[in-house]
Order: structure tokens, then sequence, then C-alpha cells
């Protein structure tokens, strides 16, 4: 599959543009050692109209000189800042695993702090986050075990991480990323007015489909869950669905709610 042409978009995205004018925004937002090449398949899988925001954490890839992000809300309150700034468009946010808690945090300071509702949040193999956590500590772990859980989750560079050239690299970044979601704490703010459309796999280990399923309690808005067949990284097999899927979440999660300016 070809990849269509991307650059960077200001100091967090990487733009993919639209087939024709756009008429739609999708932000995506990476999970723990993830990076916004992760989602560079997905244009082919949108409407042409939708443009793709892939979120560009710092320490890899075009950022890999820049230190790597700390805590978790402080990220979310700088993307949420830069999107509220951008020329206004509908916006749908998805996040998966570490990026479904940053896309929640970013959607909540859209709303309550710059008057923006998103179309609707779809979060992806992350627990709804009044949950209590059964890990919060990997950040701590030996790389061994670090690894262990990597390859637990079925993660993406899970065979990187048997090179030890790889492995020296790619470890400092993973740690940094779970050292973000150990140490988040959800703020506290009002419940979102967004639909929200959850997604889980059907054999994921850390997100079993009923605590996918507590992301209802986070909005008034009109709630969805899909649960698909896969581990934690089911999206992976799945990828066309799950980018048709949330490219047309705001269609069945109620009435989607324009942006305000």
């Amino acid at each position: 599959m070809q990849h269509l042409p991307a650059v960077p978009y200001g100091t967090w995205f990487r733009r993919y543009r639209a087939r024709q004018a756009p008429e739609r925004r999708l932000v995506c937002f990476p999970h723990a050692g993830g990076s916004a090449s992760f989602y560079r398949n997905w244009p082919h899988h949108l409407p042409a109209a939708t443009e793709l925001l892939a979120v560009r954490y710092p320490g890899r890839e075009d950022r890999f000189d820049e230190p790597y992000a700390t805590r978790l809300t402080d990220v979310a309150d700088e993307i949420g800042t830069e999107l509220a700034g951008l020329p206004p468009l509908p916006v749908t946010l998805f996040g998966h695993s570490m990026g479904a808690a940053i896309a929640y945090e970013v959607a909540a300071r859209l709303e309550h702090r710059h008057g923006l509702v998103p179309q609707v949040l779809v979060v992806s193999g992350r627990r709804a986050p009044h949950l209590p956590r059964n890990r919060e500590t990997v950040h701590l772990w030996s790389d061994d075990d670090v690894v262990a859980e990597v390859h637990r989750l079925g993660g993406v560079g899970a065979d990187v991480l048997t090179h030890p050239e790889l492995r020296a690299l790619f470890l400092p970044m993973l740690r940094a990323d779970y050292r973000l979601i150990d140490t988040y704490r959800p703020e506290p703010h009002p419940p979102l007015s967004a639909p929200l459309t959850a997604l889980s796999g059907t054999d994921d280990p850390s997100c079993p489909v009923e605590d996918a399923r507590g992301w209802s309690r986070v909005t008034t808005g009109a709630f969805a869950l899909h649960a698909l067949p896969g581990d934690h990284f089911f999206l992976i097999p799945a990828e066309a669905e799950v980018a048709r899927l949330t490219a047309h979440a705001h269609r069945h999660t109620g009435t989607a709610q324009p942006p305000a300016r």
C-alpha cells in the first residue's frame, strides 16, 4: 500500500491532507511506544473529505532530539491549545491505549477551556479512567520485565526488542511512555458532552470489554461500545474496519455537535 504524503503541522501533528477539500478532521493519538507513523495507512480507509492529524510525541521520529514528556496532563494541555487554534473543522478524536487517555484529557480541555465540543471521542484498548488500575509501576521494572509486558500485550515492535542495539534505542522511549501513564491521575472536571465510542479487543488482557463499558460514565452524550476479535492490538489486523468505524462514529452515537468558536 502506497503511503500518502504527510508533513509536520505545528508542533504536535503530522498532517495527511484530505483527498478533497476537508470537511472533517480526525486526530489520532498513538499508544505507548508508538508514533505518528502508526496511522500512516489510515488515510486510505477514510472518506475523501477527512483530514487526518496524527499526534507526534516528543523523543521519536522527527522529534527524536526532543526530551520525552514527563506528565500526561501537560501533553494534553499543549495539544488541546494547539488543536483549538487550528482552522475550525468538525473534529473526531481517536486514541489507542495510552493515546486514549490523552485523547480523553484533550477532549475535556477542548470543551471546558476552549468551548469546542468534539463530534465524537473514540477510545480504544483502555479501561475507563475512574476504574482501579492493576499496574502502576511498569516504568520502574527491569528491562526484561518491560519487554515481557510488551510481548504479553502483543505489542508493536516486540520483535525489535530481541535485538540489543534496537532494544537500547527503543526501551528508553517505551519506559518514558509507561511513566506517563503510570503517573497519570485523571483531573477532576465535569463530564464530557461529546458522544463517546469505546473499542475493546475480546482477548485484551489489559482492557476487558466490561472495563471499556465504564467509559459511559465520563460523558452525558450518547455512548457506544464495540468489541472486536483480538488482543490489545486488535486494531492492527482490523485496521480498515477500525478506521472506518472511527470516521463514521459521529453518525452512530447520537446527534453530532459542531465545534463552537
